[in-house]
């Protein structure tokens, strides 16, 4: 029945942007207790045709007090990029070998080399082929997933229960990013055209805006959290990057793109977090080195179009570059100097902007898989597989959402399925949340999440995979909560 409030409380929310136009809170205080309201009736146990009348009833009577839904606002102009580039736990633990010599002389785990993509999905079609119908092969990470997520099945993990909270600092204009910081339940942050960023703290309670990053002349289009969640990196239309202390909100250092260009997008590199990568409007990717300030020797690319994603394989040895033309460009990434060697090309689609890219090496416990999941503007959502060291790509599948203009975003979901099935999670033009299993032949839709009165840009789970944040294109953002069994 949770379906039904949940078409109720989306009615809600899209006809929210009429009440009191000139008092914001008020709006965020009436939607946060509507959806307590309908959660609490959802207990009720009511038939499910009243539920259904009422959300008829409930239709009419708006449409007859606000008039007839617009069509949802399209945002302002602008290209940023679509890039989930913090590690998480999981994707971590990939680095090493599960065997003990992996260990080194005081217990530490030390660095081995990976197995090439190409012989790994060859491993994987032999191990799909010669198991039992049903079987899994269970993996040390994939139970420090289940420790984490408890014993549910997919469907029953991905059900929310509503929402936990509503921050709205950002009203009216849009929010590109937002994201939990690396292996936390409860620290969240947020970029919006505004110009800021926002740091929030999800407990104790009532959640807070612990402070709002200011300094960037223009709006801000993408940032991400360091390893240690102590360095944040921002890059915005005003053509700069900036560094900035997490502890205390400070901007650290001020670093102007060295084409004067618009700044679209940003990336850590996984491993050395003093250098990251920036992708520009004049169509050329950067290596940065954020101590000094400077560009990386032989760390610069161009590419056929605006860069308005990237993403770095676990290891950081191949990263990807998706740009506003409909090209993916993978390149290798030299660890020891950071120099960036062109390898291969995709056209996604020509003319359609690549919006997202998000790398994984194990989509669930089933066998290594590394894949890629981009958004490019085509009402669809893909699944690449990554079949060779050069990162060449391969259509594995895609779901279908609405995404026609907006920079749309998607994540793989932080924890490793231990069950049969791997779930994504993206935003879309209708204002909602979808959930896809990437391995169910039919019916892959597994949850979808209402509430958003304009497109979701982008969506990011914590940690455990207990709370799901969400930001949309009038800068609302929604902290969804798992719901408890």
């Amino acid at each position: 029945m949770a379906a039904v409030w949940q078409q109720v409380l989306a009615v809600d929310a899209r006809y929210n942007a009429y009440r009191t136009p000139t008092f914001p809170q008020f709006r965020t205080q009436y939607i946060r207790r509507r959806s307590q309201l309908l959660r609490e009736n959802a207990k009720a146990g009511h038939p499910p045709a009243l539920r259904r009348q009422y959300l008829r009833l409930r239709g009419q009577l708006l449409g007859q007090r606000y008039g007839p839904l617009s069509e949802p606002g399209s945002a302002r102009a602008y290209s940023n990029s679509i890039v989930r580039s913090s590690r998480t736990t999981l994707d971590r633990m990939e680095d090493f070998e599960d065997d003990p010599r992996a260990l080194g002389a005081r217990g530490h785990r030390r660095s081995v080399s990976r197995g090439s993509y190409q012989l790994q999905a060859q491993m994987n079609r032999a191990v799909y082929e010669d198991r039992p119908p049903g079987s899994v092969v269970p993996t040390s990470a994939a139970e420090a997933s289940r420790a984490m997520a408890g014993d549910t099945s997919l469907s029953e993990n991905y059900a929310f229960a509503g929402m936990y909270h509503v921050f709205d600092q950002h009203v009216d204009e849009a929010v590109p990013r937002v994201r939990f910081a690396n292996d936390d339940r409860h620290r969240l942050a947020c970029c919006s055209l505004d110009g800021s960023i926002s740091l929030c703290q999800l407990v104790p309670a009532p959640p807070t805006v612990l402070r709002v990053l200011r300094g960037h002349t223009r709006g801000v289009s993408d940032f991400a959290w360091s390893l240690s969640n102590d360095i944040l990196v921002s890059t915005s239309l005003d053509g700069t990057m900036r560094i900035w202390a997490s502890e205390d909100g400070r901007c650290i250092r001020e670093i102007p793109d060295s084409d004067g260009a618009e700044l679209l997008c940003c990336t850590f590199q996984p491993v050395n977090n003093n250098l990251t990568v920036v992708g520009n409007a004049k169509h050329n990717v950067h290596v940065m080195n954020i101590s000094t300030g400077k560009k990386v020797k032989g760390g610069s690319s161009k590419l056929t179009g605006r860069v308005l994603a990237l993403s770095f394989d676990a290891p950081g040895r191949l990263l990807w570059a998706g740009d506003d033309r409909g090209s993916v460009f993978s390149f290798l990434f030299d660890m020891a100097t950071g120099k960036l060697t062109k390898a291969k090309r995709l056209v996604v689609h020509e003319g359609s902007p690549v919006t997202s890219i998000s790398a994984r090496s194990w989509v669930s416990r089933e066998a290594r898989d590394p894949s890629l999941l981009i958004n490019a503007c085509l009402n669809k959502l893909l699944l690449y597989r990554v079949v060779d060291n050069e990162g060449t790509l391969q259509l594995k599948r895609s779901f279908p959402i609405e995404q026609s203009s907006h920079p749309v975003r998607s994540i793989f979901c932080p924890l490793m399925s231990f069950r049969q099935g791997a779930c994504v999670v993206t935003g879309s033009e209708d204002m909602c949340v979808h959930f896809f299993d990437v391995e169910r032949a039919a019916k892959a839709a597994v949850n979808k999440l209402q509430g958003h009165s304009a497109p979701v840009l982008d969506v990011s789970f914590n940690c455990d995979e207990s709370l799901l944040a969400s930001s949309d294109a009038n800068g609302m953002v929604i902290v969804w909560r798992r719901e408890q069994k």
